[in-house]
Order: C-alpha cells, then sequence, then structure tokens
C-alpha cells in the first residue's frame, strides 16, 4: 500500500473530537473545566497525532491514550492560569513571583472588601459622595509627617503623574547619576518624555554638586528631582547633594523639590544588620515638597505609588484628570489601610511577611529545613543528594541591591538525580517550586519557604 494511502488509513482510526471529550471530560480531575477549554485540548492532542502520522508514525495511539493526553495537558496548566507556587529563590520581593506577600489583616481586609458594598467613595455619615483616598490620607499623615498624601496604581505612576503635573513644558533638573532604569526597562528620562517635561542633567554619573543644580536653575526649571538610587549603588569616588540641601535651595529660588524614593521604607532597618536606608518620614522631615514610593516593596503591602508632601503640590497631583486613569481600587485601599494600621500599631515586625522575613535569623530559618528534612526518609535523602547548605539570598524588588541575606537552603542533585532535572521536574509539580542552580545543585532556600508551605514540598520532593 502507498505510504499516502496508509497514512489516510491511520488517521481514519483516529476518534472525533467530540467522542474524545466525551472520554476526557469524565475523568475526575476535570469536572471544573470549562466543556471549551477540554474541547480546544482534544483538537490539540488529534492534530499533533494526525502530524506524527503523516511524518511517517506507523500506528496510531489508542483512543484511551489520548484522552490521557488530554487530560494531562489540562490538568498541567489548571482551571487558572495566576496560581500559587513555593518560592524557594531565597528572593524575599521577587517581582516575577508578585513581589511582597499580604500581611493577614490586609488578606482579611480584602475578603470583606470583595464579598460586599464599601464606603469606598461615600460619606456614610453626610450621605454624599466621599473620597477613596480618605482611608489612608490620616495614616499616611501619621506616619510620615506629611500634611497630604495622594495613592495611584503604581510609583512611575506616581512619579509620571508629578511630572505632568507641576512641570509639563518646564526643565525637571536631575543628576546624572541618577537617570535609572527600573524593571521592565522603564527609564526615568522615557517617563519625562512622556509628562511632558523637559530633562535637565547636571553633575556626572559619580558626583554632583549643589553648585550644579544651583547654576542649571532659570526661568524654565519647574521642578528639581532627586531619585534615590534604591535598585543599584554607585560606589567609590562619588558626591551627592542631600535632601536637606536640595530643598533648602528649592526654597531659596521659589522651585519645588520632589524625591522618588522608589522601595519606600517607613521604619530604620539598621538595627536589624542592614546599610543605612532613607526612610520616608526622614526624607519628609528633610523639606522636600513631594516624595513618592512604593507600596509593594519595603513597605510590604499592596502594588501602589504613594506620593506625601505639601497640601497645595498634592492638590495639583489629584486635579490632574491623569489620576482619574491610575486611580487605586477598594482592593488596593483596603490592603494598603491593613498594611499602614500595622506600623501605626507597632506591629509590622511581627505581621508584615515582607519584614519578618528580611529580619528572621538564619537560626530560624535552620530550624524551618530541618524540620523538612524530617519529613524526607533517608532513602530519599539520600537520593536526592539532599543536604543543608550556608548561603547568602538578596532582597530583591530593585530594594537594598547591596544586602546579602545569610540564610540557610536545601541542596539537592546527585549522580541519578541531575539538578537540572530536578529544577525542571520541581517546577512542573503543583504548586511549582521554584529554585535556584548554583554550582551544580540545585538551591531550595528557605528564607522564603512559608511555615505552611513544608508539608506540600516535602510531600513533592518524596515524589521525586
Amino acid at each position: 500500500m502507498p505510504r499516502a494511502d496508509k497514512a489516510q488509513a491511520l488517521l481514519r482510526g483516529l476518534p472525533g473530537v467530540d467522542a474524545l471529550v466525551g472520554r476526557a471530560a469524565a475523568h475526575p480531575d476535570l469536572r471544573s473545566m470549562p466543556r471549551q477549554r477540554v474541547t480546544e485540548s482534544a483538537r490539540e492532542v488529534l492534530a499533533a497525532e494526525r502530524r506524527r502520522v503523516l511524518e511517517g508514525a506507523s500506528s496510531v495511539a489508542e483512543a484511551s491514550t489520548l484522552a490521557e493526553r488530554v487530560v494531562d495537558r489540562l490538568t498541567r496548566s489548571g482551571v487558572f492560569s495566576l496560581d500559587r507556587v513555593i518560592n524557594a529563590t531565597g528572593v524575599v520581593l521577587h517581582t516575577n513571583l508578585g513581589r511582597a506577600l499580604l500581611s493577614p489583616l490586609a488578606q482579611e481586609r480584602l475578603r470583606a472588601a470583595a464579598a460586599g458594598y464599601t464606603n469606598l467613595e461615600m460619606d456614610i455619615g453626610q450621605k454624599e459622595r466621599g473620597s477613596r483616598y480618605a482611608h489612608v490620607e490620616g495614616l499616611l499623615q501619621r506616619l510620615t509627617g506629611a500634611p497630604a498624601s495622594l495613592v495611584v496604581n503604581n510609583c512611575a505612576s506616581a512619579v509620571l503623574l508629578a511630572l505632568e503635573s507641576l512641570a509639563r513644558g518646564k526643565e525637571v533638573i536631575v543628576s546624572r547619576g541618577e537617570l535609572i532604569e527600573i524593571g521592565g526597562e522603564f527609564r526615568i528620562p522615557d517617563i519625562m518624555r512622556r509628562s511632558g517635561a523637559v530633562l535637565r542633567e547636571v553633575g556626572t554619573t559619580n558626583r554632583t554638586h549643589l553648585k550644579d543644580y544651583a547654576q542649571a536653575i532659570g526661568p524654565e526649571t519647574g521642578l528639581i528631582l532627586k531619585v534615590h538610587t534604591s535598585n543599584y549603588r554607585v560606589v567609590g569616588f562619588t558626591a551627592a547633594v542631600s535632601s536637606r540641601e536640595l530643598s533648602q535651595l528649592g526654597r531659596e529660588r521659589g522651585i519645588p523639590v520632589m524625591e522618588d524614593l522608589g522601595s519606600g521604607c517607613l521604619v530604620d532597618l539598621r538595627r536589624y544588620g542592614f546599610p543605612y536606608e532613607p526612610t520616608v518620614p526622614e526624607v519628609v522631615a528633610s523639606g522636600v515638597d513631594i516624595v513618592s514610593f512604593s507600596g509593594d516593596k519595603l513597605l510590604g503591602g499592596p502594588q501602589a505609588g504613594i506620593v506625601v508632601g505639601g497640601a497645595e503640590l498634592v492638590e495639583r497631583l489629584a486635579r490632574n484628570p491623569l489620576n482619574r486613569a491610575l486611580r487605586i481600587d477598594k482592593f488596593t485601599v483596603a490592603a494598603l489601610e491593613a498594611t499602614l494600621y500595622a506600623y501605626e500599631a507597632g506591629e509590622a515586625l511581627e505581621t508584615i511577611p515582607t519584614l519578618r522575613m528580611l529580619t528572621e535569623p538564619p537560626a530560624a530559618i535552620r530550624r524551618r529545613a530541618r524540620g523538612l528534612l524530617r519529613r524526607l526518609s533517608a532513602e530519599v535523602q539520600s537520593r536526592l543528594g539532599a543536604v543543608l547548605v550556608d548561603v547568602t539570598s538578596q532582597v530583591g524588588g530593585g530594594a537594598l541591591p547591596t544586602v546579602e541575606l545569610p540564610t540557610v537552603a536545601l541542596a539537592l542533585g546527585s549522580a541519578e538525580r541531575r539538578p537540572e532535572d530536578l529544577d525542571d521536574r520541581l517546577r512542573a509539580a503543583r504548586p511549582p517550586v521554584l529554585g535556584r542552580l548554583l554550582d551544580d545543585r540545585l538551591l531550595l532556600d528557605f528564607r522564603t519557604v512559608l511555615p505552611a508551605d513544608v508539608p506540600a514540598l516535602a510531600a513533592i520532593l518524596a515524589s521525586l
């Protein structure tokens, strides 16, 4: 029989789409899977089998085998695309994994906001429209010392809104050493161009002096912008102008001064061994007119861009039509209010996961790692080559870039279990487990492995 005729004969033995869907949909793992998604997967499996036959295969898979492939594809992808993962990378503020975890109180407030109506923009006492920002204004005023505040959807938006509101068509003076690039290749000069402001660079990459700013001020100057290099450091022969010096210059010349803190921190972390990082209250106290910072980095809350400063300047940002496009929803308000409350109540270091993970001592991390090892048999430990090692990890999220956090990791890899293969298997698990490959070992860093994740992680490792 000619090859083409044989292929056609084999193809006639394939089940139809409806028949394959019926077989696959009966599987208990697909009970909650939408029928359309099962149908699409069945078509893809059949198309792949047809290609295999046309390329020279001598037989076709049984209908039961094809149904198993459909089930396997759909169970791997899951019903929802956004799903939980076990972060064993050691990076606390992992941008690709969602950055800051929310506190139990913030989670509770989110559930309450999702389950019913809220007073998001309603003054209940007066029975009239209120402001969604009112729920966090008092907290931000008390925590930062600034008289006014505004919250938008992220810190880049906060910078864009401030530049567009205060300096559109005017010059903004920035040190060359502070023209940073943030995640996703967004750069300060690009944001400035989009805002309609004109960039005026002063100083050099490593050294900028007060006189550089003073000499650059002219009739077209609209704003002096200081950008905290939260995601990198310039070291060596360097010079920078302090927030207080710039504030004094701005007042003398009648030019507003803004500082973008980026990661933004409300507490001094030096007592926990971290290097100096300017806090929001400190910068506000220096006299800076407008300060912007993130809600989901060192603050440990939801994604947000927070602006605090003088009432008149903040009001100009609030009145800008662009603010409507950047405003926050009730979920951000709920989570941010709960996060800020923890600072006001003096509970931030105990209840906000980001701060708790950053300040957790290695001894506590080691106890959690040993707890997992006790769940694994000696045989499993031997086959995986599992041993505890002392390593370092990073803060992540463009925060504290020079800090190396001492931590404890479970190192995996043996002659029969290559670390690269283990990495593939762990990422294919449910939930996926993300570690990091280093020096021919797969490291599972327990600084970011949550206590609640330990039983699931142990079960996944045992299944390997």
